[in-house]
């Protein structure tokens, strides 16, 4: 007989079969570490459903969840989840060594600890070349540490958490929330302890062009604005903290200047040269919904680009 799994990981799907099959195979090579877990694949309405892809690996289990938004799918495989761990990654992300054995072993000799958020890195398509984008990302993008000890939620693309207490405090939000910011504001409001855990890591491509970042930035940057309401003065706090962004990039130079996650003076040009295309871009977006008030258009699209 198998041994029942210590682990859930749970993965939601969308239209990349070639990421998912990836991201199985890092998986599957945690299964040399001798702990039993099962793996649960929720597709969120592909185009084609990713059966061959889960059937070439052993333990996986495919369901489908047909209601829109990675949260959607996450509670799907959280319900047909086994054990009393649950544990979240993204289809395109790269499990690294010891991932699976780093969350169980942290959370079974640390009982006071109900979540865990591990490092996320970007896995680059050339290591020797990387782009503006992916050296930008790597400094900005997967603030894993940040997000756990000073904002209350891990994200859910390297997010592990007790069964029980994802049962307890609920399930994530759907297309129209950051489902995990607000997922981790419940469960920390209810007592929960969060715990970085570094050794828990997995890389995660960048942003294929610019387009494709600005799009992450209109999704948050919209959810932002819809919490300013119709206050004259908080949307002049609204427009002064996009005058703000703009500027930004003129502080954030020694941050780029020190970083760890890059190397090398041109990496870190590169990576100042993208962080300002950034700030303006996201500046610009600011004045833009002041002006317009477009928010919904943004966040209830963005789930949809990957076809």
């Amino acid at each position: 007989m198998h041994a029942a799994p210590r682990l859930s990981v749970v993965i939601p799907h969308l239209n990349e079969p070639d990421n998912l099959r990836r991201c199985l195979l890092s998986l599957d090579a945690q299964r040399a570490d001798g702990i039993p877990f099962e793996i649960i694949v929720v597709d969120n309405g592909s185009a084609e459903r990713p059966d061959a892809v889960c059937s070439s690996f052993a333990g996986v289990c495919l369901e489908y969840e047909l209601v829109p938004g990675p949260g959607p799918a996450r509670n799907r495989g959280a319900k047909a989840a086994r054990s009393d761990l649950l544990a979240f990654i993204d289809a395109d992300c790269v499990a690294q060594h010891g991932w699976v054995r780093a969350i169980v072993e942290f959370l079974a000799g640390n009982p006071d600890i109900d979540v865990v958020g591990g490092d996320i890195g970007v896995l680059m398509a050339d290591p020797e070349r990387p782009t503006s984008i992916e050296l930008y990302e790597s400094i900005y993008s997967y603030r894993a540490r940040l997000y756990v000890e000073s904002h209350g939620f891990a994200a859910t693309g390297n997010m592990a958490v007790r069964t029980r207490v994802f049962r307890s405090v609920g399930p994530f939000g759907g297309i129209s929330t950051m489902e995990d910011t607000e997922w981790g504001r419940r469960a920390t409001a209810l007592g929960h302890r969060l715990a970085y855990l570094p050794e828990a890591k997995v890389l995660t491509p960048s942003c294929r062009s610019f387009a494709q970042l600005a799009r992450r930035w209109d999704r948050h940057v919209a959810h932002e604005f819809r919490k300013v309401g119709d206050s004259p003065t908080a949307k002049l706090r609204w427009l002064a903290g996009g005058v703000m962004i703009g500027a930004s990039p003129l502080i954030e130079m020694f941050r780029i200047l020190v970083s760890d996650r890059i190397s090398g003076g041109r990496s870190r040009l590169f990576a100042l040269a993208c962080l300002i295309r950034v700030r303006l871009y996201r500046a610009g977006l600011m004045f833009n919904l002041a002006l317009h008030q477009n928010a919904a258009s943004l966040v209830e699209n963005w789930n949809r680009e990957k076809t």
